[in-house]
């Protein structure tokens, strides 16, 4: 069974995502250090880590399996996830992909470094509408591809 797993402190898609998962009747977990409220859903596990760096992230990454899918922004987590054959998307619905995350990483470790020495400042662009319409129509492309990996045999 695929199951979903959200990142969820800095989220903008948790309701987005909970309604696509409901919809395929698919196990979710919503990660985070506190401040997040419980959902009624008996699909919907909250899971409440250590305040830390990478609470959240050591949690998702020892939990996730192949074929489920992970919700972040945190490059890192979204590799971790794919070394584990999970499937990982940005909340713009910009999937992580094998090709792709190296150099993202790669980026990552620049920009940190460039912000450090005061060359860039500022941060992403503002969640949009569109964002949010195009992580809908990923994420349920998404669900699909996984159930479809689930079913395929080796």
């Amino acid at each position: 069974m695929v199951e979903i797993y959200i990142d969820a402190d800095a989220c903008p898609v948790k309701e987005e995502t909970l309604g696509v998962a409901a919809r395929h009747g698919l196990k979710t977990y919503l990660v985070s250090d506190g401040g997040i409220r419980p959902s009624p859903d008996p699909l919907v596990e909250l899971v409440i880590v250590a305040q830390g760096a990478d609470a959240a992230d050591d949690w998702i990454a020892d939990h996730i399996q192949k074929a489920d899918i992970c919700i972040t922004n945190d490059i890192p987590l979204a590799a971790r996830c794919l070394e584990q054959g999970a499937l990982a998307l940005k909340p713009n619905g910009e999937p992580f992909t094998e090709n792709g995350i190296g150099m993202a990483l790669a980026n990552r470790e620049l920009m940190q470094s460039l912000r450090e020495r005061g060359e860039v400042t500022g941060g992403p662009k503002p969640f949009s509408k569109s964002d949010r319409s195009e992580f809908l129509n990923r994420l349920e492309t998404t669900v699909q591809a996984a159930k479809r990996q689930l079913a395929t045999p080796r």
